[in-house]
């Protein structure tokens, strides 16, 4: 990238940076030891999650994948085999710990109900039946909503509940990675817990698109969030006056109307994009996904535009975010068609 081009920053909906307002809070966090202690910002964090959320208890975890392995290490014994979606985040970014440490034999389903959604009929031949004592044993649903891969696809209310209905019926537990369901919540113009009705664990990020720097929380029953808790510290999680971190997280749950915005400005570079000939995906929220001949090389040049973007599922991945402004994604198409 030329040194003079003032980059625009798409690769993720992670590289805000706190605002003046949000390092207040943070310098001016209450703080004790959450590890022979509690916290009292990590708990009140804690407590305004798990009501958002709709769960009775909420649990920090310094990052995403923690609170998704803490969850799945929770619900599974070793050698109990989980269903997720294709390319879904558990499967695809975190380092295969849900095979390694949480003991899980992962299977796909595929989006047959759209992107990031299996239909109730897949998921039941993926269920299938109790086999003899050796067969695998399913006993985990992990959905992901909205779903990182297949462009940020939101999984409507009723689409959720007909797939908890199966899930249930053959008896299994479903854990609900919702990173971005704030974004989803928005798109769907329905509140965060209409969501998660049925599940019996979510994650939530607060650094995905809510401008904090870094925190997630996994969400369930009492009991669930007590075994979360000895999980977390076994997997080094028990950060001591976290409450820094929470005071930012608590100023990003402010702000989760804003994120309306962030989808306009993907809708505008979506339409940009295929304006200029590119084959992309429309997008539900605020990821982009562009389909292109030649990965390496199209990422390449983007980059000497002065476009930072990633790969995602064999695309250009283009994330947009509170850090940007309408004249950034008009400047970032003008590079495009002048760089054509």
């Amino acid at each position: 990238m030329t040194s003079s081009v003032r980059p625009i920053d798409f690769r993720s909906d992670t590289v805000t940076r706190p605002d003046d307002v949000m390092r207040q809070a943070m310098a001016e966090a209450e703080v004790d030891d959450n590890v022979i202690g509690t916290d009292p910002t990590i708990a009140r964090l804690e407590q305004r999650a798990a009501q958002v959320l709709g769960m009775p208890a909420a649990l920090w975890t310094p990052s995403g994948t923690m609170a998704n392995l803490i969850a799945l290490s929770v619900h599974l014994r070793r050698g109990d085999r989980f269903l997720a979606t294709r390319g879904a985040h558990v499967l695809a970014n975190e380092l295969g710990s849900a095979a390694w440490l949480a003991g899980g034999m992962p299977d796909l389903l595929e989006h047959d109900a759209g992107p990031g959604r299996p239909t109730p009929e897949t998921l039941a031949a993926a269920i299938g039946t109790t086999g003899p004592y050796f067969a695998l044993r399913t006993t985990l649903l992990c959905l992901e909503n909205t779903h990182n891969a297949a462009g940020g696809a939101v999984t409507p209310p009723d689409e959720h509940a007909r797939l908890l209905s199966v899930a249930k019926q053959s008896g299994l537990t479903v854990h609900l990675d919702g990173a971005r369901i704030w974004h989803a919540a928005v798109a769907l113009q329905v509140p965060p817990a209409a969501l998660t009705v049925g599940v019996d664990s979510v994650s939530a990020c607060f650094s995905k698109g809510l401008g904090a720097p870094v925190g997630s929380v996994v969400a369930g029953s009492e009991e669930f969030v007590e075994h979360a808790r000895r999980m977390r510290q076994m997997l080094g999680g028990g950060v001591r006056q976290g409450g820094v971190l929470a005071a930012a997280c608590l100023v990003a749950l402010d702000r989760a109307d804003e994120l309306g915005e962030t989808h306009e400005f993907a809708q505008r570079l979506a339409t940009g994009l295929t304006e200029h000939g590119w084959r992309v995906t429309p997008p539900d929220t605020n990821i982009v996904l562009a389909d292109v001949p030649d990965l390496p090389t199209a990422l390449s040049w983007l980059d000497s535009l002065g476009i930072r973007t990633v790969p995602m599922a064999g695309k250009v991945r283009f994330t947009t975010h509170r850090d940007l402004s309408a004249a950034d994604i008009e400047e970032a198409l003008r590079r495009i068609d002048d760089g054509a």
